[in-house]
């Protein structure tokens, strides 16, 4: 079994800036309930943002690899977020053999970070 795993650091103000001057994006990144679940907090969003960068990474892609909409992050119900793949995520994490992932975010008004570590069998 290996561990691999991916980073991510976002500066918020800048994220808020990208977003402003490009509406579209947040609808071409987000799925509606993530979208949904940040309203009016751009620290939220980048931390998800991170969480899909951080996940790109740990497969050992670029962005445009998958969709980032295939990348969602959800919360469980104690607030946790959880790293859900869709088809297109899901058939390249099966073909690097990822057999679990997990994810962590931590935001504060000018960063958000996030760490995505799979388990490889």
């Amino acid at each position: 079994m290996q561990v691999v795993t991916g980073i991510d650091v976002v500066e918020v103000e800048r994220f808020r800036t990208v977003l402003l001057r490009t509406p579209t994006l947040a609808e071409r990144v987000f799925t509606e309930a993530e979208r949904d679940s940040a309203k009016g907090r751009p620290a939220q969003l980048a931390g998800r943002f991170a969480v899909k960068e951080a996940a790109l990474k740990a497969l050992g892609v670029g962005i445009g690899a998958v969709p980032l909409r295939e990348l969602e992050v959800v919360s469980d119900p104690s607030g946790a977020p959880r790293l859900e793949l869709g088809p297109g995520a899901r058939a390249l994490a099966d073909r690097r053999g990822w057999s679990s992932v997990s994810c962590s975010i931590s935001h504060e008004r000018s960063v958000a970070v996030a760490v995505v570590v799979a388990l490889v069998v």
